[in-house]
């Protein structure tokens, strides 16, 4: 289970940090999501909403000291707060900023490590009164998606199998980019300048893009 954000598609609307928050009545100052902007005010401006991206590899979970982070059976990366010590060894080590603890200070008065649960709660029993007071809803136990996923307007936010968003993020790169490019705002929502229809899918030669546009040169930004 994994996610991606399409950086083409989203808008800094924070819609999903609002989710996320109200799904699981977090306390003040906690913020499991949040949304980055890159280059901003310039041409080239990107937005990006990041999380616990629940790597394969954590190094999170390599450094805690108290094994109290695990992946589950879907590859997902949840902790246990009853095992958490409040070291902070896992906020160093976490290259996206996840895991945060309700205060700052030294060694063990941080208080409970809390971080993205990718709505699969932890280790109480699925649904379970104890379960939500620690770590929110279960979502993933309920069948649903991630409540930031689900909520997000644009369809940027995608979570799921890997090999499922995957595919659809591949498929819009390929609708909208040349190459290994992403630009491609003209190419998914333009008109062929000679009519016809773009060769958007295949590996085979797209004779009608241009190359040299702003939207498919890696040097150049679209206004």
């Amino acid at each position: 289970m994994k996610f991606i954000c399409d950086t083409e598609r989203c808008i800094d609307c924070n819609g999903c940090v609002t989710a996320c928050k109200n799904e699981h009545e977090l306390a003040w100052g906690i913020n499991r999501r949040r949304v980055v902007t890159i280059n901003d005010g310039i041409p080239g401006e990107r937005s990006v909403s990041v999380a616990c991206m629940h790597c394969t590899d954590a190094p999170c979970l390599a450094v805690c000291p108290t094994n109290c982070i695990y992946h589950t059976e879907d590859g997902i990366v949840l902790h246990s707060k009853d095992q958490c010590i409040g070291c902070g060894y896992c906020y160093y080590a976490c290259p996206f900023g996840a895991p945060q603890f309700p205060e700052t200070g030294l060694f063990n008065h941080r208080g409970k490590m809390d971080k993205c649960t990718f709505c699969a709660g932890g280790p109480e029993p699925d649904t379970s009164e104890a379960e939500f007071k620690k770590y929110g809803r279960n979502r993933i136990a309920e069948g649903k998606l991630p409540a930031c996923a689900e909520q997000c307007g644009t369809k940027a936010l995608l979570g799921g199998d890997a090999n499922i968003i995957a595919d659809i993020y591949r498929q819009r790169v390929e609708t909208r980019g040349y190459g290994p490019q992403l630009w491609g705002w003209k190419i998914a929502y333009g008109k062929p300048k000679r009519g016809g229809q773009y060769k958007a899918e295949g590996d085979s030669p797209r004779v009608n893009q241009d190359t040299r546009d702003s939207q498919n040169h890696s040097g150049r930004f679209p206004t």
